[in-house]
């Protein structure tokens, strides 16, 4: 069983010691477990243990999060609209990940930074949208677009989902799914020089218990469909599946953090 240590860390933004006020952050910390195709695109399984570290800045009044969410902090607050900087780390992928990556060339340990806006076109939706671009691990510009829904089944029982979908330019796809002629040569694996365009479509949905107000449990589930430069990927249909499905289950439990 493979477990790599992923962790997920917020972007920090440096306040001057007059800004930061006790009660103003509260760091998170926890765990996930999932089940999840062993490289995105892949057809084998894994399980995977990854330990979850967000430090972010309080509000006024809590706000939806989904576990897509990459770790970010919001700058603007307008009532029915956020906006801020976002970014996440990325974990490398070579031939260690699987037999089926031998010949390709490796995605470096790295990240992507960029920027986030979440509007509120109700109460109980969410529509969520990412700009990143990438660092070392990919020259390319990644979008994730979601819309959630979430309803309250009881006072601590929270039931959330809906879909979700990625755009990503040429650096990505290459860096990803491209298989150059040496890569062919050395992998057995036909040619393929993939675009920029939609990465994939898919759906989410997740079981959240607030134990109490710090600690929270969640069980979890993501389906997509690998479409565009993605899903036509010599590496998805000769050794793959465009059919990605995650299951997991998370706990999380947040301190106040004083900055004074």
């Amino acid at each position: 069983m493979r477990m790599p240590a992923r962790v997920l860390f917020s972007l920090g933004i440096i306040l001057s010691a007059h800004q930061a006020r006790a009660g103003d952050w509260t760091l998170t910390l926890g765990a996930q477990g999932v089940s999840a195709p062993v490289f995105e695109g892949a057809k084998a399984r894994e399980f995977r243990f990854s330990p979850m570290i967000a430090i972010g800045r309080q509000g006024k009044e809590q706000r939806f999060s989904s576990r897509n969410d990459s770790p970010s902090i919001a700058l603007i607050e307008t009532g029915a609209v956020r906006a801020g900087v976002a970014g996440r780390l990325i974990r490398g992928r070579d031939a260690g990940t699987s037999s089926d990556l031998a010949g390709l060339s490796d995605v470096k340990f790295g990240g992507e930074l960029g920027g986030f806006v979440d509007v509120y076109p109700t109460e109980s939706i969410r529509v969520r949208g990412e700009v990143r671009q990438g660092i070392r691990s990919h020259d390319g510009l990644v979008a994730d677009i979601a819309a959630d829904g979430f309803a309250d089944l009881a006072p601590d029982l929270r039931l959330s989902g809906g879909p979700r979908a990625r755009y990503a330019t040429s650096g990505y796809s290459q860096a990803y799914y491209g298989v150059n002629a040496s890569e062919a040569a050395a992998s057995g694996l036909s040619q393929y020089d993939p675009d920029g365009g939609w990465q994939s479509v898919g759906v989410g949905t997740a079981l959240t218990w607030s134990a109490t107000d710090k600690l929270e449990t969640s069980a979890f589930a993501e389906y997509k469909r690998l479409v565009g430069p993605a899903g036509d990927s010599s590496l998805v249909r000769e050794r793959g599946s465009a059919n990605q499905l995650l299951l997991g289950v998370s706990a999380t439990y947040k301190f106040g953090v004083s900055l004074n």
